[in-house]
């Protein structure tokens, strides 16, 4: 696998298998690894703001999770990528967790939504170990406190931690424990109340339509409007330019 260039940003290359079967030998190997799920707003942020955009290059794993991302790399480039949904991802990786032995851990939401995610692991992956799971507080921790969860998750001896603390603050604090967490550390944003039931998410048809977002939309007007429109807006206007470009400039890519 490697990572492909998609306008200011990289984005990591290969398939939905190769990436589960890679975040899978990096947990047996306990490999403290970022992996950064990426759709449109998340990629908005990376050039917008520079100090997350060095986060975003500097992450292990970048995945495409927004269509748009995938379809603009076979736009642009003629890069042919699948889109690896953090929905998907985090059940199959659980299953993948649960048969090899890695021990998993999750780090965000709320103790509610913990919970079911918690008792619905014990009854669809009865053999899956639960290093633990911690819902942190929304202020910013101490130093103290945030040593004490770097010692808690080592010392579970979980390969893998599933976190959702949403964007960008997800990513920020995935950076900022890199080499500090003997973990692959997954940023997997709405997949904790997705998967627990708390949340619903779009109909099948409406997922392979690329019509996800406006299903979210529908339930979250407020919250999503700007990400959605405006963003997405300013995401097609940079492809757009970028494809003007190619093409008055062929050699310089």
């Amino acid at each position: 696998m490697y990572k492909a260039k998609l306008l200011h940003a990289n984005i990591s290359s290969g398939t939905f298998v190769d990436f589960v079967q890679q975040m899978i030998q990096l947990g047996k190997s306990r490999t403290s690894t970022s992996v950064f799920v990426a759709n449109v707003h998340m990629f908005i942020e990376s050039k917008q703001d520079y100090q997350f955009g060095l986060f975003f290059n500097n992450a292990d794993i970048v995945l495409p999770d927004g269509k748009p991302l995938c379809a603009a790399l076979n736009f642009l480039y003629g890069i042919k990528q699948e889109r690896v949904a953090g929905m998907d991802l985090m059940p199959i990786l659980l299953d993948e967790a649960s048969k090899s032995g890695v021990i998993v851990y999750f780090y965000g939401s709320t103790d509610d939504v913990l919970q079911k995610i918690r008792e619905k692991c014990v009854l669809v992956y009865p053999s899956l170990k639960i290093g633990g799971m911690y819902s942190p507080p929304f202020r910013k921790l101490t130093a103290d406190e945030d040593q004490k969860i770097i010692n808690d998750i080592n010392a579970s001896g979980a390969g893998i931690v599933f976190v959702a603390l949403g964007c960008p603050k997800q990513e920020k604090w995935m950076s900022a424990m890199k080499g500090r967490i003997s973990s692959v550390m997954i940023g997997v944003g709405g997949a904790f109340p997705v998967f627990a039931g708390a949340q619903k998410r779009a109909p099948k048809w409406m997922q392979d339509a690329s019509l996800e977002w406006l299903y979210r939309l529908i339930q979250e007007p407020r919250r999503l409007f700007k990400r959605y429109f405006v963003t997405n807006s300013l995401f097609i206007f940079m492809v757009l330019r970028e494809k003007l470009r190619l093409s008055w400039f062929p050699s310089h890519t």
